[in-house]
């Protein structure tokens, strides 16, 4: 099981990344993937983002994607830069195909049901519930997995260790999306050991 796809369905977790010192990028993988997470989504909301995902893309064994890509533009230079998956904050029909053309699977944000159906007529079988608290968390999921069995959702924001056991046990979620396990302060500050020590409890807790 090696394809990003596979990866996350076995990780079950995507950790969200916020970085602002490309420095930092490269050792943070290390640790990631010390701590049984070898996944990053690098999110790209900082001017240090692109460099960032760029050299995690070189860490062995560390599968890299871009989050928070919002155009074609944005995508086409995270692919570029080493992106193996896209995830975007919505659902938009050329991004979609864009990253279809690039053979690089996208994970979509969608949560009502108009989006759902859209994602579904374009080929995608996974989707980003996001704001996921904002939008009826684990409920609203459960409710929209009636009229569309075949979708799988990865739920993010206000996911946490205290109730990611309560969404991976629901089999419309394939994983969870969140960052309380690479946090932004952690990853300025440089405190890779907690970071490598948060991913390791992360990915124990989840196996068991």
């Amino acid at each position: 099981m090696n394809t990003t796809l596979d990866i996350i369905t076995r990780l079950r977790v995507v950790p969200a990344l916020v970085i602002d010192d490309a420095k930092l990028a490269a050792p943070l993988g290390h640790a990631m993937s010390a701590g049984g997470l070898p996944i990053a989504e690098v999110t790209l909301r900082t001017p240090a983002a692109l460099e960032s995902l760029r050299a995690m893309a070189q860490v062995s064994g560390l599968c890299v994607g871009a989050g928070t890509v919002t155009t074609v533009a944005q995508a086409g230079e995270a692919i570029d830069a080493g992106a193996t998956f896209v995830v975007t904050p919505g659902l938009d029909e050329d991004l979609v195909r864009f990253c279809q053309q690039r053979g690089v699977p996208i994970i979509p944000g969608a949560v009502t049901p108009t989006e759902i159906m859209r994602a579904q007529n374009l080929g995608l079988g996974l989707v980003k519930f996001f704001p996921c608290n904002a939008f009826g968390g684990l409920p609203a999921i459960q409710a929209l997995s009636g009229p569309f069995p075949e979708m799988k959702f990865l739920p993010t924001g206000g996911i946490n260790l205290e109730n990611i056991a309560t969404y991976l046990a629901q089999s419309a979620v394939l994983a969870c999306g969140g960052t309380w396990m690479v946090k932004r302060e952690w990853i300025t500050a440089g405190r890779l050991g907690m970071i490598e020590d948060a991913c390791r409890q992360t990915s124990e807790f989840i196996r068991h």
